[in-house]
């Protein structure tokens, strides 16, 4: 029955990649995404969480999000689940490592369904005026970071507007999915342990 199979809930700013490694591994998971733009409202994301988890509660559920909220683990040991153990999507993709030295290095990273949605997840957020934007992405950040993956489409379009929006120098980084595979498998396997020796 698929209520047997282990369900993934979370963001899907990383869906198309998800799905091609469930796909691929034959993993016995499902999965259900939220919209990629709730880290920019907490009220929402807690409430569209909590929300999905509550509705599959009978499942065996892996949440799929980082630290993108302040009371994530409070939300999760409530809901009796766990997440990936990453600070977020992008760590996920490129390894606790890389993630950490091109941040330090002044990285502002731009994933595909972010440089779509631009005026969605920032315009909202921060309104239209350009001197704004320049002194935000202006006051620690030094370039775009790209990641491009095997699953991403052509978005250079969009992200060379977002560049000319916040007058940062544009930089693109070709991504594996061996980390995002890796991190997922682990937490899968931790899962499964879980189910076949509960704790009583």
């Amino acid at each position: 029955m698929i209520d047997n199979r282990i369900l993934m809930v979370g963001c899907g700013i990383l869906e198309k990649e998800v799905k091609w490694l469930i796909q691929k591994n034959n993993w016995p998971v499902d999965a259900f995404f939220l919209d990629s733009a709730l880290h920019i409202d907490f009220d929402k994301l807690s409430k569209s969480l909590m929300s999905a988890l509550a509705k599959h509660s009978g499942r065996d559920i892996i949440v799929f999000y980082g630290s993108c909220h302040p009371l994530m683990e409070k939300m999760l040991e409530d809901a009796k689940t766990f997440r990936i153990p990453c600070q977020n999507c992008v760590e996920m993709l490129l390894g606790k490592t890389r993630f950490t030295e091109e941040l330090s290095n002044g990285a502002f990273f731009l994933l595909e369904e972010w440089a779509r949605r631009w005026d969605d997840v920032v315009t909202k957020t921060y309104g239209k005026n350009r001197k704004i934007l320049w002194d935000i992405f202006h006051e620690d950040r030094k370039y775009l970071l790209c990641l491009r993956t095997a699953c991403s489409g052509d978005f250079k379009g969009d992200a060379e507007e977002v560049c000319s929006m916040v007058g940062l120098p544009l930089r693109w980084l070709d991504v594996s999915l061996d980390h995002l595979e890796s991190v997922l498998q682990t937490a899968i396997t931790q899962k499964m342990e879980r189910v076949e020796c509960p704790i009583s």
